[in-house]
């Protein structure tokens, strides 16, 4: 792929010339945009293209957390704060990492190279696989292998035939980066792969591998048009 396009959104000058030189260290990276002001950042955003942004959580104009409500799917973030309580509320929407100031570069590389992956998954998505990241190292996934994905708290389990991997992510952010032709959400904790299911009941699926995952009333309607 192309160098990634970054955009730091900071009401911190300090930390907007820090992200800036560490942006700059890295090959993969390219540095399009950078801004103290939120709102100026979405005028930039709608007009021009970008693939990754930098964002502050605490800003006074907007927090992040409202401007990711406000852009919603379409980017990849990587937010920064200097409260670590905000780090799972921010897992709550498609982000890739977060860093906790003052962020060193070592800790910078590792989000950027996660961030490199994230989007080379997005580029496969009509492939056959993803990588995950598993205690600790980095896990290559088959689309067809996975039974399940399950939503447990702040973590989502992706379920093989012969193996689990728990997950830092969200199940929104797993939907995104499953092929459509193959999987669907059923209930608001399951993403089931359609090749693996065995029969439908009133209220679960039956895979291959005869589990049982619950069916979710307002999921039903959907899933059973896509069927057809």
């Amino acid at each position: 792929m192309e160098k990634i396009k970054c955009i730091i959104v900071d009401d911190e000058p300090l930390a907007i010339s820090l992200l800036g030189s560490y942006v700059r260290k890295v090959p993969f990276l390219e540095l399009v945009f950078s801004v103290e002001n939120p709102i100026s950042a979405l005028e930039y955003i709608q007009n021009h293209p970008s693939d990754l942004i930098f964002l502050d959580i605490q800003m006074p104009e907007l927090t992040g957390i409202n401007f990711m409500k406000i852009l919603g799917d379409s980017k990849k973030y990587i937010l920064t704060t200097a409260y670590s309580e905000y780090a799972l509320e921010g897992y709550e929407h498609n982000i890739i990492d977060y860093l906790l100031k003052p962020v060193s570069f070592e800790r910078f590389y590792k989000s950027a190279i996660k961030a490199k992956q994230r989007l080379m998954t997005v580029e496969n998505k009509a492939g056959t696989y993803f990588f995950v990241k598993c205690s600790g190292q980095q896990h290559r996934i088959n689309f067809v292998d996975i039974l399940y994905v399950e939503s447990i708290k702040d973590y989502v389990n992706i379920r093989t035939e012969t193996q689990e991997y728990i997950v830092l992510d969200t199940l929104k952010s797993m939907e995104n980066q499953l092929p459509e032709s193959s999987f669907a959400r059923i209930h608001k904790s399951f993403i089931v792969n359609l090749d693996r299911i065995k029969s439908i009941g009133a209220r679960n699926v039956t895979l291959l591998s005869d589990q049982e995952i619950p069916m979710g009333e307002s999921y039903r309607a959907g899933f059973l048009q896509r069927l057809k």
